[in-house]
């Protein structure tokens, strides 16, 4: 059970008053039509347009801050970060605008100055399923940082995007032991760890849009590392997407506790869109498939009803 302080927290971030930090994360998800035949500078897979305007809190610098509320306050999130830059680079590409470019590029310099042997560490506590304590890594801040360095590096040529991208893979592909972001589970499944907890959750959404920062950095060149985690992960992906269909709706994660814990409607969406996407990039129909049918289940009152109330109960005993 989580402290007072976290259900302060909560209440302030979700009650309405002000802004907090999931102004950032919740937009409607949309893919960004006609990204797929893009050159590797081109645009993310994603639209992020609302994330493109996102109205702050920024730094004095113009980095985007999100407000946590309670004691954690405002804090750098470099899985933000990226995503900023990524959305500003997809409307530069639209537009041509120099002020986009620039903030791009300022979301990119940030991750060169803030980068730690190659990882990109989050720099406050964070309650989960197991509580995170700062400093933490991520493997999808390392994922959503490669597409960002690969877009920039593929644009100007810069050494130093190609360099940053490299030592992100090296730390994104190693195994959670050795420092890295992978678990391989007994059964070859090899899931790249969006939150590293023991035991390991499996987060879905971290793990695909992980999967296509390393897609983004193989259409650079040749990479084994890369190559061999893209062809791993998408294998996974195949064999175990089974889990997280409930029959009425999709699962947030895997965490092994006797309930499941059913996708809110944003990240149930969310999975709908990476679905097609990924699709589009392995070129496997399967993902379609899967697609469609969790988009199915929305259209039936009934089911997100269950899987409302699911999650509720799953908040109530496990959070």
């Amino acid at each position: 059970m989580n402290p007072p302080a976290y259900y302060w927290r909560i209440l302030a971030a979700y009650g309405g008053w002000g802004r907090s930090h999931l102004a950032f994360w919740h937009e409607t998800p949309a893919v960004e039509a006609g990204s797929f035949d893009d050159p590797p500078s081109g645009r993310y897979y994603m639209a992020f347009a609302e994330k493109a305007a996102y109205a702050g809190p920024f730094d004095a610098g113009g980095i985007p801050l999100l407000d946590y509320r309670g004691r954690i306050g405002p804090q750098y999130n470099p899985i933000a970060i990226a995503q900023y830059g990524l959305a500003r680079w997809n409307r530069f590409c639209k537009t041509g605008s120099e002020e986009d470019r620039a903030a791009a590029y300022r979301m990119g310099d940030w991750l060169l100055r803030n980068q730690e042997d190659g990882v990109w560490l989050h720099r406050f506590d964070w309650e989960y399923f197991r509580p995170l304590r700062a400093p933490w890594r991520s493997g999808l801040a390392q994922g959503q940082g490669l597409s960002l360095l690969a877009r920039l590096y593929a644009h100007s040529g810069e050494a130093q995007y190609r360099e940053a991208g490299r030592q992100a893979l090296r730390r994104l592909a190693a195994a959670v032991a050795e420092g890295g972001c992978v678990i391989e589970e007994p059964d070859g499944s090899v899931w790249i760890e969006e939150y590293i907890t023991e035991p390991p959750t499996h987060i879905l959404n971290g793990m695909i849009w992980s999967l296509w920062g390393v897609w983004d950095w193989l259409r650079l060149g040749p990479d084994s590392r890369a190559c061999r985690l893209w062809e791993e992960g998408v294998r996974t992906l195949r064999r175990q997407l089974h889990r997280f269909d409930l029959g009425f709706w999709s699962c947030y994660d895997l965490a092994p506790v006797r309930l499941p814990n059913p996708a809110s409607p944003f990240y149930h969406r969310l999975h709908i869109v990476q679905m097609e996407v990924l699709a589009r990039l392995s070129r496997e129909p399967f993902f379609t498939e899967v697609g469609r049918r969790w988009e199915s289940y929305t259209r039936r009152r009934g089911q997100r009803w269950r899987a409302f109330m699911l999650k509720c109960l799953f908040k109530v005993i496990y959070y």
